[in-house]
Parts: structure tokens; C-alpha cells; sequence
């Protein structure tokens, strides 16, 4: 099993991995999860050395690490740098925001993506994600934490997917913008815009035009809340809800359910 990122191999309709001995497999099967941006590749190779995996949780702004991919397509290379912050949340793409990265000045480009960033004693402590590229703008490279991908690596090889507690709705953070546009009760929380019919969601009645403020016994203001609050929960966990519907405050409780197979 081969791990990388989600978007490496999204839309792919085959994926060759190429071994650093010149070998090159057809993968067999490719698993992917969007929301934390991981995949897992399976080829038909034996014997294959692997990475010792460190303890992401350990690591402390400052700390010297090294980020190692194909970068460019040029072949295998290793850059240096410290982690310049940990627990980062950042927005990847619209609607999606990766938790828990590590952020570090080790250069990071294309062909990094989906590589290791190693500690000081080698060890794997992050995945290769993203960057920030715009003008002005150098040394924000972003990793996975490997403590966050391990589980969501073993759900992939175990299930061929990421079982996660789910709700059942669409949403999008309430701003400023849109309570004065809609005129609505409250200036932060998610708006719902979306309810899957037979979800959790649609059993205890939420619809779209509610706006979701507690959860779980968490304030949300936002997507990344409520993205943050359903992670700390298990499939059949019950959760409180309070949302405003129109002007008027409500409370259920939902069962939350496994995440549907795409």
C-alpha cells in the first residue's frame, strides 16, 4: 500500500507508481478520501521497504524538518526547514477545509504533494498537502499531521472508504453579508442549504434555511465548527442541535449515522 493525496490521483482513470529502482506498477485499486485529502494505492509489489511514523503530536514550532518528493517530476529530492506552526486549519478548496496541519517553510512545489515530511530522526510526522502560492507570499507549505492521517489510512485499506458520523445536510458559514442580505436572526453559525432525504437530518426535521449555532454542545460560527464538532463524535452518537428557523429558536437531538458509500 502506497499512500499519497486525494487530489494526485482524483479523475485519474489508471494510476502508475513508479519505484525509485525503476520499477513501475499499475495500481489495483485506488481509495480516496476528499475531506482530508488521502489516498491509498494498492500495487502488486513485495517486499517493499517502509517508513518508520513518528508522533505528529510531539512536534513543537521551531523544530527542524524535511519535506521529501518529485518535485517537479525531477526525481527524488529532499528539502529542509522548521515547523512554523502546527494545528493549522486552512480552506484547500471552496467548501473544504483541511484540520490539524503542520505548517512549514521547507519548500514544498508540485510533485511534492503526497510525500513524507520526516522529523529530525527521519521519522514521518506529516504528509505533503498543499501550499500558498501568490505573489509576495514564500516558505507556507502545508502537511497532513500523520496522527490525523493513520485512521483515515486504515479505514481506506480496511473499507475502501473513511466511515465518519454524518448528519446529512449542506451548509455554508453565515457572514455579515448574508444577514443583512437575508435578513437573518444571527450573524454567525451554518446555514443549511441542503437536507438528504432519510438523513438524520431530515429524521428530526431540519430543512434548508436553518441556521445551525450549537452542536454538540459547541458553538458554531462557522463550517470549519461544525466540521471540527461531527469529527469528535461516533457513529450512533447523539447530538443537540439548536438552530434558528425564521425568528424563532429550536432544539432537537439527532442520531448520527454512518456516512453513506459515494
Amino acid at each position: 500500500y502506497v499512500v499519497t493525496n486525494n487530489h494526485v490521483v482524483e479523475d485519474a482513470s489508471s494510476v502508475l507508481v513508479m519505484l525509485d529502482d525503476g520499477r513501475s506498477y499499475e495500481a489495483l485499486a485506488v481509495y480516496t478520501d476528499v475531506l482530508t485529502d488521502l489516498a491509498v494505492l494498492k500495487i502488486g509489489a513485495e517486499g517493499l521497504p517502509a517508513a518508520e511514523i513518528g508522533d505528529s503530536s510531539a512536534l513543537r514550532i521551531g523544530d527542524a524538518v524535511v519535506a521529501i518528493g518529485n518535485s517537479l517530476g525531477m526525481g527524488i529530492s529532499a528539502t529542509s526547514g522548521i515547523a512554523s506552526a502546527v494545528d493549522v486549519s486552512l480552506a484547500s478548496s471552496p467548501g473544504q477545509t483541511l484540520l490539524e496541519l503542520v505548517q512549514t517553510d521547507a519548500a514544498i512545489n508540485p510533485g511534492n504533494s503526497g510525500g513524507p515530511l520526516v522529523n529530525a530522526r527521519g521519522e514521518v510526522i506529516g504528509i505533503n498537502s498543499i501550499k500558498i502560492a501568490q505573489i509576495g507570499v514564500e516558505g507556507m507549505g502545508y502537511s497532513i499531521t500523520i496522527n490525523q492521517a493513520l485512521p483515515v489510512i486504515q479505514d481506506l485499506i480496511e473499507n475502501g472508504r473513511v466511515i465518519r458520523p454524518w448528519l446529512g445536510v449542506g451548509m455554508a458559514t453565515v457572514n455579515s453579508f448574508m444577514t443583512s442580505r437575508y435578513e437573518l436572526p444571527v450573524e454567525s453559525g451554518v446555514l443549511v442549504t441542503e437536507v438528504v432525504p432519510g438523513s438524520p437530518a431530515d429524521d428530526v426535521g431540519l430543512v434548508p434555511g436553518d441556521i445551525i449555532v450549537v452542536f454538540a454542545s459547541r458553538n458554531i460560527t462557522g463550517v470549519q465548527d461544525f466540521t471540527r464538532a461531527i469529527s469528535l463524535l461516533s457513529v450512533g452518537d447523539q447530538a443537540v442541535i439548536v438552530f434558528w428557523r425564521g425568528e424563532k429558536k429550536e432544539t432537537r437531538i439527532a442520531t448520527l449515522e454512518a456516512t453513506p458509500p459515494a
